[in-house]
Parts: structure tokens; sequence; C-alpha cells
């Protein structure tokens, strides 16, 4: 339990900064196939994938609630460390993903959808540059069905292994909104402020309504391809994971490289790949 909370938690930190993907550290922990399962047969097998979903996401969202400003602060403070972090959590799953494809010989066939997720992920680092605006998410109809359709979109990102729920965001504008008024929220609730509770339920229940029924379709349509498919599925996401570490370090700002600066990077890869196989495999 405790172990699923903790892998729960950096899938959630995950879905916090851009460019990094929450469906690639399913995959490092060792958690993707399982989460995709219990998601499309939670009502034919509901008590076993409840035993699964609720530490995994109790995790996740004491991450995005707890540790959302940390990050925020981290990133900003301590950039190039924070993300040779995530880079060894991310090359540190690539053993447990390797595994899922040996034995099987690779063919044109393979190499395929390995180079069209790898460019995928790059070009979506390369459009995540520009931050959109931010968005109006003033109470109204016309805003709730639009959070709504939001949080379906972030949802079907975030799910999907090498491309960043948070990214997608950012490009649609609602990046800022969101973390900001989940953090509105906390205070808020913190002070007992109905106000501002009410302010943050406005624009956070339709996003995660969207959120939900996001996660539940893709789910059903990412088992539908491994049942076709699975080795050339996993050769696409070997593609998305090979492809993160240069997306992050695309997107990382390098204006305090030093020598400090590196040296703290190196020792923060070496911890984030410590964790990963430790939270990782089966």
């Amino acid at each position: 339990m405790l172990k699923q909370i903790l892998q729960g938690m950096v899938v959630g930190i995950a879905n916090i900064i851009p460019g990094v993907s929450g469906g690639t550290m399913m995959v490092a922990m060792g958690l993707y196939d399982k989460l995709i399962h219990s998601i499309t047969h939670l009502k034919s097998e509901f008590k076993q994938s409840m035993k699964l979903l609720i530490p995994i996401f109790a995790g996740a969202g004491i991450a995005i609630v707890v540790l959302s400003k940390l990050f925020e602060f981290l990133l900003d403070t301590y950039p190039i460390p924070t993300n040779f972090a995530f880079c060894g959590l991310i090359i540190g799953s690539l053993p447990f993903i390797v595994k899922k494809v040996k034995g099987h010989s690779v063919t044109i066939g393979k190499i395929i959808p390995f180079l069209v997720f790898f460019a995928i992920v790059i070009l979506m680092a390369m459009l995540g540059e520009t931050g959109g605006k931010t968005a109006d998410v003033t109470f109204g109809l016309i805003n709730v069905i639009k959070l709504f359709f939001v949080g379906v979109v972030a949802a079907a990102t975030m799910v999907v292994p090498g491309v960043s729920g948070s990214m997608m965001l950012m490009l649609l504008g609602y990046y800022d909104v969101i973390l900001k008024t989940i953090n509105l929220f906390v205070d808020s609730l913190v002070k007992f402020d109905m106000a501002g509770l009410m302010q943050g339920v406005g624009v956070l229940a339709p996003f995660g309504v969207g959120v939900l029924i996001g996660i539940g379709v893709i789910a059903k349509l990412i088992e539908f391809i491994f049942s076709k498919a699975e080795i050339h599925a996993y050769y696409g996401i070997i593609g998305l994971i090979v492809a993160s570490p240069i997306a992050i370090l695309m997107k990382t700002n390098w204006s305090g490289v030093s020598v400090f600066t590196i040296g703290a990077g190196v020792i923060t890869f070496g911890l984030g790949w410590l964790i990963a196989n430790k939270l990782g495999g089966e």
C-alpha cells in the first residue's frame, strides 16, 4: 500500500511539471499495464481494481495538492538539478520496458512506431516553448463546458506515455490558472474561506469530471491497441521514454548553469535512477 501511494505521488508530481509525462512515470514505476486494466475492468473487477486505483490516485492527489508549491519553487530556483532528477527517473525505467520486448526480433514495422513517437515528444517540447495566454475561467456555462473538455484533453495526454498533460494545459492556456486555483482552494480550505472554496469548486469540478471521463476513454483505446499490437506499442513507448529526457532538457532553464549545478544535477540524476529501480518493476 505504502509503495503504491509513493508511486502515485511520483505520477502526481510528473503531472504538475510541464514537459514531464505522468504516463511515462506510470511505465517507469511498472504500473502502466495494471492501471489501464484496472480502469477498463472497473465494473467487472471492482474490488481488485479499487485496491490499486485508490492508493495510486490518493498518492497522485496528495502530490498535486501538497507538493505543487514546492515543485514550483524547485523549478524556479533549481531548474537544472530538478529536471535532471526526472531524467534519472525516466531513463532508470528503460530496463523494465526493454524486458517487455526481449526475445522479439527488431523489424522495420517495430522501428517505425519508435521513431514516430520519439518525434512526437520532441515536437511537443518545441511547441511547448511558447506558453499560451491565461484562459478566462470566470463562472459561466460556456467556461464550465470549456473546462470540462480541457479536462478530457488533459486526461488523455496525462495517460499517454511521453506526452505531458501539463504541457498540453500550458499550450491551451489553462496551466497557470489550474495550478493557481488548486493552491487557492487549499489555502481557502485551511482558512475556511467559503468564497475561495466556491471559486475553486467552480473551476476544479468541471475540469475534474472531464479528467475522469478522459482517463476512462483513453484507457479503453490503449487497451485495444495493446490487444492488437502489444510489441509494436511497447516500441512506441520506448521511443517516448528515450525522447522524454531530451524534451525535458530542451525546456530546462540553463541560464544559471555552473559546475555546481551540473554536479548537483548528476547527483539528483542518480537519485532519480535509484528511485526508478526501487519503485519500478512488477
